[in-house]
């Protein structure tokens, strides 16, 4: 068998991945485990309002076929409250630390339309 070593570069390797930062406050950080499949950015997105993560401290984007990684947390955080806002909600309690830190007083108010 030889120094075979498993490739953990996702099958498909024109999409891009990403990986959630979950905070458990004392107990400390960790990189929330999941299935590959279940890293594109729709299913982080729909993972977090659910309340599948504790506390997200980040959310870090990466190609391993491009070469990058990136925080893309801000972009995440503005996605959300721009999901929320459309459905004229609050964004979820667990996540409003979240979207404060890297949205927060940037928010821009939507333009309503008079008739």
């Amino acid at each position: 068998m030889g120094n075979w070593i498993p490739s953990i570069v996702p099958k498909d390797d024109e999409e891009k991945r990403y990986l959630l930062v979950d905070d458990f406050g004392n107990m400390g950080r960790c990189w929330q485990g999941t299935d590959i499949e279940a890293t594109d950015l729709e299913i982080v997105i729909g993972d977090l309002p659910d309340g599948q993560h504790n506390s997200p401290a980040c959310v870090i984007g990466l190609n391993t076929v491009e070469g990058w990684s990136s925080d893309v947390s801000e972009e995440l955080a503005e996605e959300l409250q721009r999901r929320c806002d459309l459905k004229l909600a609050d964004v979820p309690a667990s996540l409003e630390q979240f979207v404060r830190r890297f949205h927060g007083a940037d928010r821009e108010q939507l333009t309503l339309r008079l008739v």
